[in-house]
């Protein structure tokens, strides 16, 4: 399947999101920036297409964080998943 003109994004694996949360989890207190950014950027990820991200992304259910704004989306996240 052809993806010309597809710009690319970034998918993590695990999805970035789980490893946060497994990360704070083990810790047994919040990630502070600098260490939600450490895991970031020690993370493996691949670059696809944009259109193949968003269909991982529906395949899975759930939205990942973003790398680029990852600090205030897993602030947000963190929030969500402590009232589930």
């Amino acid at each position: 399947m052809a993806h010309d003109g597809d710009p690319l994004g970034i998918v993590f694996m695990p999805a970035l999101v789980l490893i946060l949360h497994a990360a704070e989890k083990e810790k047994g207190t919040p990630l502070t920036e600098a260490e939600v950014l450490e895991i970031r950027d020690n993370a493996v990820g691949m670059t696809v297409p944009l259109s193949v991200a968003n269909e991982l992304e529906r395949s899975r259910g759930y939205a990942d964080i973003s790398p680029e704004n990852c600090w205030p989306e897993w602030l947000s996240v963190r929030e969500q998943l402590a009232v589930e």
